[in-house]
């Protein structure tokens, strides 16, 4: 239970500091719409989500008002369409795509996910022809997210899947160039994806799921950042050991706070409640970023050396905070560090203290990966692939979710800046070492094994 003084603390959070629940997420199963006719398959799948999600936004506004909490973004996470939907062929896969689309404009949702799937250890036919029809997908949608799972810590990475990805997200990248590759923005590659992420891209819903479900992401990096300057103005002898508790004790309200928002939208709606997202997700607004928290901390800016230390140290707080004040943690949770929708992190970009080897490096020790980062149009498919492999190592080897979501921007160079507008932001394009150095060893294609660490039964 929160006390007196923890109650008026979250209502200056809700004032002052940004907080707010940054995204419910309602995930719908559409296995019971399968159908060897795309036809039926898609009248099923648009009928059940209007029955299912035809309250989410009016319940969501009655409960924001209610309990005076912002819920910035209403979306909707379906069951993997390479699953559902796997006796398509590619331009079906596209029709499928446009169905989401009218069926979440229809309902008022921002985004919905799920146009998936999950290939760590091969191909099906479904599989094969969701990947090869995700550019042109991306390209004549605007509310369709895309996420392919390439490897796990049980199968190993799918490097001939690592491989179509690079190729899949050139070809995005140029469907889209008038407007800077923005359907890259909505494709992320994953290792280790889990079944509840209520976070874009990423979001589907795993098979493993309910038949609807309610999911949470939570925000906060502004009200972290406020936390640690008060604390550090009041006492600036303050050690890492006393910062990570700050941070936990904020986390935990800040969960708090989702969870009965979650909670009570999935009474309202009749669904099941599912879990909370504990991710720290930045928008471009000043005063709501991940970077900022590392100042606070007394870096001169992300990036510097201190960096990694400083962000390891943030997540373990948020998550030993979050694990504390609710038993339904899930999704990500963990610091989102994206280049392009962190005004902080992208003005580090640009002044050289992050490169792509630095935002790998930290990358190790949170719970997502390479994140909206632009990339130079030229950028090969095999960098782009390689990029993604040495991504998709660091969660197979570390047991943990990593994902990229690159942008190789037509028509830019680095140095250059590209924009995506709202909550996507704008980033530099970043210099890649090494570029077209890779194109042999991605060539080789195969399965990189599991590691050891997979034996665990």
């Amino acid at each position: 239970m929160l006390t007196h003084m923890e109650v008026l603390s979250t209502l200056e959070m809700l004032k002052n500091e940004h907080l707010d629940v940054r995204t419910v997420t309602l995930g719908i199963s559409l296995l019971d719409c399968a159908s060897d006719e795309p036809a039926r398959f898609i009248d099923r799948m648009s009928s059940k989500i209007a029955a299912i999600a035809r309250d989410l936004v009016r319940v969501c506004d009655q409960v924001a008002v209610r309990y005076g909490i912002p819920i910035v973004n209403k979306r909707i996470a379906v069951s993997p369409i390479a699953v559902a939907a796997c006796s398509c062929a590619p331009d079906r896969m596209v029709e499928v795509a446009r169905a989401m689309d009218h069926a979440a404009k229809g309902v008022g949702v921002d985004f919905i996910g799920g146009f998936s799937a999950l290939v760590e250890k091969g191909f099906t036919r479904g599989d094969h022809a969701l990947i090869e029809a995700v550019p042109e997908a991306l390209a004549v949608t605007e509310r369709v997210c895309s996420s392919v799972n390439v490897a796990s810590t049980r199968a190993g990475i799918n490097m001939d899947a690592v491989y179509l990805m690079g190729k899949t997200i050139k070809r995005a990248a140029e469907l889209t160039g008038e407007r800077d590759g923005i359907g890259c923005a909505k494709l992320c590659v994953f290792a280790n994806i889990p079944e509840d992420v209520p976070f874009m891209a990423g979001a589907y819903l795993g098979v493993g799921e309910p038949d609807s479900v309610i999911n949470v992401g939570v925000s906060g990096p502004g009200v972290v950042k406020k936390a640690l300057d008060r604390a550090r103005q009041a006492n600036p002898r303050l050690d890492l050991g006393q910062i990570s508790e700050i941070i936990k004790h904020t986390a935990f309200k800040v969960t708090k706070v989702g969870e009965l928002i979650g909670r009570r939208v999935a009474h309202d709606l009749g669904v099941p409640f599912g879990v909370v997202d504990l991710s720290l997700a930045p928008t471009p607004n000043v005063g709501d970023s991940v970077g900022e928290i590392f100042q606070s901390m007394g870096l001169g800016s992300i990036g510097v050396p201190g960096t990694t230390a400083a962000l390891a140290l943030i997540n373990d707080a948020v998550k030993k905070g979050g694990a504390f004040a609710s038993s339904y943690v899930g999704g990500l949770s963990g610091a989102f560090i994206p280049v392009s929708e962190d005004l902080n992190i992208a003005q580090s970009a640009r002044q050289g203290f992050l490169s792509i080897e630095k935002l790998e490096a930290m990358t190790s020790v949170c719970s997502v990966g390479l994140d909206m980062i632009a990339l130079a149009g030229d950028t090969s498919a095999e960098t782009i692939a390689a990029i993604i492999a040495d991504e998709m190592a660091i969660g197979v080897i570390n047991r943990k979710t990593t994902a990229a979501r690159l942008i190789p921007v037509p028509g830019k160079k680095v140095g250059d800046k590209a924009h995506f507008g709202g909550l996507l932001g704008e980033a530099p394009i970043i210099p890649v070492p090494g570029t077209d150095s890779s194109g042999e060893f991605i060539s080789l294609g195969g399965r990189i094994p599991a590691p050891t660490q997979s034996l665990t039964n």
